[in-house]
């Protein structure tokens, strides 16, 4: 939207010629939808108050985060307006892959909306049912994965390359709808279920996007995407854009998120942020490298997955409660020691994931 209009500007000054770089549009985006945040979280937090859009806290939960109960919640809906409009007004609407980054953005967000709605309706912390839920945010993720199939130019576009091998590239064929459908759902939810302290999934959520979206305007760019001897995406550098978004709202959030918080994310936050970290990572093909870099995420995920496989096999449980942060919990570590230290596992595997990109 402002690109159009800087455009029109630069034939009375120059100086309006700025704008044409994404990389200067990106930390525009940045600085946009962190101010945003930061003006709008008092008041969207008084509003949430006033309606009692309160968190409901599993009974089943540690019994420390009784307490949290009534913190307002759904706060991920200040996220996805921040961070659509940054895009809408910083990004080139012509680019195909900016509107479906929203489309991902706003359907997982309804989806998220939806169970955070029915959970304050009917005060339990149920909300709709898993099956209900993933059957959704599967035949959405399967609709995106066709898109992009169909609208491929090039084998490179729907083939898994693998990292530390320079020529190593895989078609995958019509295997790429399943590839991309199992990372656009399962990072959905796997940032959902990290989402479980103040201030926990949301910083490596911000960590994990920023390093996409390097990855993203490397990919878009010919000269730097042959001389790292990664793929080249024609367009994909323009969701640099739509990460950078992300970085400003999520930051801006975690102002008002981090312990205690102010205000919860909710499912409206957590499963349109996880979904588009997938999409992203499979418009620039660098899904392995995208789950080294969410490992903090996968690790959560994995918790989940052993502590039900164990109790349903053997009867017993691995960890005192899953996902793995609560077992911490449990543990005695408090809460805050809890997301730093994890915030920190974050960071190194991030800076592992983006140091493949030479170790080629």
């Amino acid at each position: 939207m402002l690109l159009w209009l800087t455009e029109q500007l630069t034939q009375y000054d120059n100086f309006f010629s700025v704008f044409e770089y994404l990389t200067f549009r990106t930390l525009v985006s940045f600085i946009t939808a962190l101010l945003l945040s930061m003006f709008l979280g008092p008041s969207i937090i008084r509003r949430f108050q006033r309606a009692q859009i309160g968190e409901v806290i599993r009974d089943d939960g540690p019994t420390s985060h009784q307490s949290k109960a009534g913190t307002p919640t759904m706060g991920g809906t200040m996220i996805i307006v921040v961070w659509s409009l940054t895009t809408l007004l910083w990004g080139d609407l012509s680019n195909r892959y900016i509107w479906l980054a929203l489309f991902v953005v706003l359907s997982f967000g309804l989806i998220g909306w939806t169970d955070d709605y029915l959970k304050i309706k009917y005060r339990n912390s149920l909300g709709l049912s898993a099956g209900r839920k993933i059957f959704v945010q599967s035949v959405l993720a399967a609709l995106v994965a066709l898109y992009l199939y169909s609208v491929s130019l090039s084998l490179v576009e729907t083939s898994l390359f693998i990292p530390f091998f320079k020529d190593v590239m895989v078609p995958l064929g019509l295997g790429f709808l399943i590839l991309a459908s199992l990372m656009i759902v399962g990072m959905s939810n796997a940032v959902n279920l990290t989402d479980g302290l103040d201030g926990l999934a949301i910083l490596p959520s911000v960590l994990v996007m920023g390093a996409l979206g390097l990855i993203a305007y490397l990919c878009g760019n010919v000269e730097f995407a042959t001389y790292l001897q990664i793929p080249y995406i024609p367009g994909a550098g323009e969701l640099a854009i739509f990460c950078g978004g992300l970085i400003g709202a999520g930051l801006g959030f975690l102002w008002f998120n981090t312990y205690p918080a102010q205000i919860f994310m909710g499912d409206v936050g957590a499963l349109p942020i996880g979904a588009s970290i997938g999409f992203v990572a499979v418009v620039v093909r660098h899904e392995i490298v995208a789950l080294v870099m969410g490992g903090l995420f996968v690790i959560e995920t994995a918790s989940v997955i052993i502590q039900v496989a164990s109790y349903k096999l053997t009867g017993k449980r691995i960890f005192r409660m899953a996902p793995i942060h609560h077992h911490f919990e449990l543990k005695g570590w408090p809460e805050p020691k809890v997301i730093v230290r994890f915030w920190i596992v974050s960071l190194v595997l991030v800076v592992v994931g983006l140091s493949t990109l030479k170790l080629r």
